[in-house]
């Protein structure tokens, strides 16, 4: 084996210097992008007859030869409007889905714009301020809710609209107190204690509406559930804080979300009462009945 001397090491570093100090004119460009261009072009050809045609077609393949004709428009409206229909006639999917809309509204409000009331309540260039660990620690007490929430025993069908007008109630104490009392330290416990409600809730409202639904309609339910939230908060951001319409301050818009949550809590209230009687009479009518055969 040669090893290398004095006159060898010498003659490397000079090919290594050469190497680092050398430049590539800038007549090469051409070469390789004519040759990239061409790989492009090439590459993207595809045969007007694929060889691989004949081992795609057959009964128990899902392509044809025969081009199927498009649907129609006006069917597949029709469609999507007997099954909107059909989803929203069932009175226990109707309810979850109309708190799941209505909340969900009120929740994005709130999370877009506590950041200003914070500051509002305590200005970041006075003190130091822990809004990031509030949001991570409200993540996670939400999310232990959620996990617990498996372990409740209750008939959702009899007690879930009085425990949906409970939990609004507590939502919208939560962001009242958020809103009026001047301290910081209550305005990030309200905050917890908001997001973790609201995440209990929309857990069970998810459920609940799952249950009552086939897995084809999904989509649909969740989907339009989703456009009228979306709906109903860009229709609140005009009218309560967008410049062209009330541009109220943050503490009023606050107490407006609380008041939203509260009127949220009265409707589900009576809604829940009026159903409780109805079962309550259901119940009285085959006793009575009974009663009424047996004398």
């Amino acid at each position: 084996m040669d090893v290398p001397g004095p006159v060898s090491r010498r003659a490397t570093a000079a090919a290594a210097v050469l190497l680092r100090t050398a430049r590539v004119p800038r007549e090469c460009w051409f070469l390789p992008t004519a040759l990239l261009c061409a790989y492009g072009f090439f590459a993207s050809l595809r045969p007007s007859e694929p060889f691989l045609t004949p081992y795609l077609l057959g009964p128990d393949k899902n392509l044809t030869e025969r081009e199927e004709p498009k649907p129609d428009r006006l069917l597949v409206l029709k469609v999507l409007w007997n099954d909107f229909l059909m989803c929203y006639s069932s009175r226990p999917l109707l309810c979850w889905s109309v708190w799941w809309a209505l909340s969900t509204c009120g929740y994005f409000q709130v999370v877009n714009y506590t950041q200003g009331l914070w500051e509002k309540v305590m200005p970041s260039r006075y003190a130091a301020i822990y809004n990031g660990g509030v949001e991570a620690v409200s993540t996670l007490l939400g999310a232990v809710a959620v996990f617990a929430v498996g372990y409740i025993k209750i008939s959702w069908s009899t007690w879930g609209e009085m425990t949906l007008s409970l939990f609004s109630l507590l939502i919208a104490a939560a962001v009242y107190i958020m809103d009026t009392v001047g301290n910081i330290w209550v305005c990030y416990a309200s905050y917890v204690v908001f997001r973790i409600i609201y995440m209990l809730l929309i857990t069970i409202a998810t459920f609940q509406i799952a249950a009552n639904l086939s897995m084809e309609r999904y989509a649909l339910v969740f989907g339009v559930n989703t456009f009228i939230a979306l709906a109903l908060q860009t229709l609140l951001t005009l009218i309560v804080v967008d410049a062209s319409g009330l541009g109220l301050e943050i503490t009023t818009q606050f107490l407006i979300y609380a008041g939203y949550f509260a009127l949220i809590a009265v409707v589900f209230l009576a809604s829940g009462a009026v159903s409780i009687m109805k079962k309550c009479r259901k119940l009285e009518d085959p006793e009575s009945s009974s009663q009424v055969t047996t004398s």
